[in-house]
């Protein structure tokens, strides 16, 4: 166990090394001066330089995609689970659902600023919900709408009831896809916060952060933020992880 957990750990961090090693090196190898790539060890400076604004504005971005998240998961459950259990809903709901998904979210955002005026933390949490409930919705509706139904008839035959069908077997059964859902609307949340900060800079977030530097021409600045946020996220997607093995581990394959 103790070998699995310090395997888990040590191989991600020799990759992110890596990765750093070779973008130091590409840097160096075509001579390409900060204003036109920055290195990694230029960032270490900008982080110092700038550290209080990480810290706040970091801790903005990082609430509000929470809360967009949040909502993603609450919204996505239910109308996947309003999916799965009616054929119907199904074949009503999913052409909305994929239409809406296929609008580029970016024109969306000015819309969601006109309608909703000043609203700055209202504004960034509804488009990171509404980039990332998708994949929650449609992997629950999957998950439920392919559940055997021998299973259901079994426990039907013994007097069971429908919550106790959705306890025991369906929500068992949706448990690997949700959260292979959710793994990928973590990134994706990231993404409408972000999209709401540099479309509509309102002065908080990384987003303004990443803009400002980009407006001074400070490339170690605008590296840094995306730094930050790749931190950011691989914190909230192993987060997920840890969450995956408590509630379903079991359904994990030995490699």
């Amino acid at each position: 166990m103790n070998t699995l957990l310090s395997r888990q750990f040590w191989i991600p961090v020799a990759a992110i090394m890596v990765f750093l090693l070779l973008w130091e090196w590409l840097v160096w190898f075509n001579e390409w001066p900060n204003y036109k790539m920055a290195s990694p060890t230029d960032l270490g400076p900008a982080f110092w330089k700038f550290k209080g604004l990480f810290l706040e504005y970091g801790w903005q971005t990082l609430w509000r995609t929470i809360a967009g998240l949040m909502l993603a998961v609450v919204f996505g459950v239910l109308i996947g689970m309003i999916m799965g259990f009616s054929r119907i809903m199904r074949e009503g709901l999913y052409p909305l659902l994929v239409g809406f998904n296929a609008i580029p979210k970016a024109t969306v955002v000015p819309v969601i600023a006109l309608i909703f005026v000043g609203q700055d933390n209202f504004n960034t949490v509804l488009m990171a919900f509404m980039i990332s409930f998708f994949p929650i919705a449609v992997s629950v509706s999957i998950g439920l709408s392919t559940l055997e139904p021998e299973y259901s008839d079994i426990l039907r035959s013994l007097g069971a009831s429908r919550f106790t069908i959705f306890w025991k077997i369906a929500l068992p059964k949706t448990l690997p896809e949700f959260f292979g859902a959710l793994k990928v609307s973590v990134t994706l949340a990231f993404i409408g916060t972000n999209l709401v900060e540099i479309i509509q800079p309102h002065g908080k977030g990384l987003g303004f952060l990443f803009d400002s530097g980009k407006i001074s021409a400070d490339y170690p600045l605008m590296f840094a933020v995306l730094i930050a946020l790749a931190f950011l996220g691989i914190v909230l997607f192993y987060i997920v992880v840890v969450l995956e093995k408590i509630f379903a581990g079991w359904s994990e394959r030995g490699s």
